[in-house]
This record gives C-alpha cells, structure tokens and sequence, in this order.
C-alpha cells in the first residue's frame, strides 16, 4: 500500500524521552479520512504505555488518542465527512464489525479487540503498529471518525475523546439523571469530567476526595457536596443514601467504604485502573443488594453522543496547552498529580 512520511512525537524506547520522529501514514483509501490534527490530548495511558508499564508496548511508540483536527482529504467513498470539516478520533480506529458487540454499537468490547489508535497492529499497514495523534496527521477509516462542533474551545474538546466518553458512558447506562444522588471518587482528569457530565445530566452531584483543599475547585466544576473520605463522620452521613457513584481513582483505595454509601440496588462502577486487585467485603455488596461494576469508553455511536451532550451544555475539560516540546515535562508533572486536569498539545508546535 502506498504510504507517506509525516513529523510525529514518540519514542523509540521505554526510558528514552519522547522525541521528533518520522512515521508512514498509509495514502487515504475510499473510505478514509485524512485529517490535520490541530490539537491532542494527554492521557495517564500515553504514559503508561510510552513507558512500557503494562508490557507489551511496540517500538518506536507514538501515543495519543484524543484528538481533534480539520478533515483535508476523504476517499472516494466517504458520505459524512466533508474536506474542511472540524473532526475527532478517540481511542479506537476499528474493530472486526462482525461480532455481536461490535453490531449493537459496543466497538469498545469487540471480541477480537478494537484496533487502538496507537500500538495494535494495522491491518492496513500489514501489521505494523498504530501510531496515534501526537503527530502532524493521521488517516481513519471514516466509521471511527466523529464530527466535532465549532461552538467549542477545540483543545477543551480533545480530552472529551476519552476522559469524556469514559465517564459518560457508565452514566449514561446506569441512567443517571433527576431525583438521583451520584458520587464522584477523586477529582483528576477522569473525575473533573464526571462531575461536569453528572451535573449536566441533572443529577445532585456529591464528590469524594482526600483533599479539602480541592472543595472550592470541586463546587466551581459542579458538585453540589465536597466529603473528605478519610474523616468516618462524613462518610456516615452519606451512608445508604447513593443511587450511584463513579469511582475514578486508579490508586489503591477502600472499596467497602463507598459502597456502603450506596442504596439497595445502588451501583458502583470502577473507571480508574489501579494495578493491583481490589479487595472487597462479601456483605458489603449481599446486606443492600449492591454492584460492583466496570466501565471502558463507549461506543463510536454513543461517543458522538456525548460530543453531542457537551456541545449542547457548553462542557470541555479544564486545560492546559503545552507545546510539544513540553511533552516529557508534562509527564512528569502528570505522575505528581500537578495539573488541572489535562494537558492538551497544540500540534502546530509541531512543524
């Protein structure tokens, strides 16, 4: 197939910083899209893979999956996409099509693995790895392309990708919504969404966090509560009083504690990924017929969605703009904690 050489920004090893690298895009196919990336998001998993944390990570590695960028070329066959078009690519650029999950809309739970917009293998490229948006432009087919409004700050957009579906989607199928009560656990790049998305979809929002400090950041993205979850007599006055709560941190943490603030029925779903297993007590789920329950990102249909939702309700993240040459300090401020609450390259630093 033929391909072309663009900029990009990865790394050739797990302790080697990120650096200018050439990459090959493959040349844009009928029902490809080919768009200029104007902004990229900077998520926890860029690092962890970039870094080779969860092994398997294939070299050279250009991470990114929240990325926003005008459309400059569409292949013969493109319907719903138009050259000079706003566009976004999340975490996902295929998957098999045919499984039942992939059928109803659920890509991210495709039963050969979605095809992850950097590092899975291209069937298109004979295998080689996916290279993802920290880079000048990238190639799609156009069933994983998503339109993206112009009533936005586009880099506030770029962490929708996936901090915004990933938090959208378990509220969405766990109807959150009026009259409900909704806990939010960590206020980071995850949480901050969640509040944001909670609140929007009309919930009372009440937020969880091990730092008093955050309360006035906390009511200013939403939440109508702050409770400091290391302090028992806050906890127990919350207890049983939880239709749902989005749990977002990916450090090791007591499950128990929240959910015995859930109703019966109530459910907790885990978005944060902390290494090691959780321990949870057998009667904290039997004494209120309580779930313990996990989320990925949603679906392209339901991604488009919540891009959608944003749009409708004025909701971005809360940003920072580096560029690109800041990428390997932004890293190291993301394993601090120290930024509220996402980094967002403007790729034109790039050229």
């Amino acid at each position: 197939m033929e391909t072309k050489s663009i900029k990009a920004f990865g790394t050739e090893a797990a302790e080697a910083p990120l650096k200018t690298l050439d990459i090959q895009r493959r040349a844009v196919q009928a029902h490809d899209v080919e768009i200029e990336i104007l902004y990229c998001g900077i998520c926890h998993s860029d690092l962890h893979s970039a870094r080779n944390e969860w092994r398997g990570t294939i070299y050279p590695i250009v991470p990114g999956h929240e990325i926003v960028g005008r459309i400059v070329k569409v292949g013969d066959h493109v319907k719903n996409f138009k050259v000079g078009e706003l566009a976004g690519v999340g975490c996902m650029v295929d998957s098999c099509r045919e499984c039942e999950n992939c059928k109803n809309d659920l890509e991210q739970y495709c039963d050969e693995g979605s095809v992850l917009t950097f590092n899975s293998p291209d069937k298109h490229l004979g295998g080689i790895q996916t290279f993802g948006g920290y880079s000048q432009s990238i190639v799609v087919d156009e069933s994983f392309v998503l339109h993206i409004s112009d009533k936005l700050d586009l880099a506030g957009v770029a962490p929708l990708l996936c901090a915004g579906i990933t938090t959208y989607s378990p509220l969405k199928h766990w109807k959150v919504g009026p009259g409900q009560k909704v806990g939010i656990v960590g206020i980071g790049g995850l949480g901050h969404m969640g509040i944001k998305l909670a609140k929007a979809m009309g919930a009372h929002v009440v937020v969880f966090t091990t730092n008093l400090s955050k309360t006035e950041d906390a009511k200013r993205l939403g939440a109508d509560e702050v409770v400091l979850s290391t302090d028992p007599e806050q906890m127990a006055q919350h207890a049983k009083s939880l239709n749902f709560i989005l749990d977002c941190v990916s450090a090791e943490h007591n499950i128990d504690s929240y959910l015995n603030l859930l109703k019966v029925d109530g459910t907790l779903t885990l978005v944060g990924a902390p290494m090691d297993p959780l321990p949870v007590a057998s009667f904290s789920l039997i004494l209120g017929r309580r779930s313990f329950a996990g989320s990925a990102i949603g679906g392209i249909a339901e991604t488009q969605e919540m891009l959608d939702f944003c749009a409708e309700h004025n909701i971005t993240a809360d940003i920072e703009v580096i560029g690109v040459n800041d990428v390997n300090n932004a890293y190291e401020r993301l394993l601090k904690g120290d930024i509220k609450y996402r980094f967002v390259i403007d790729m034109a630093s790039l050229k």
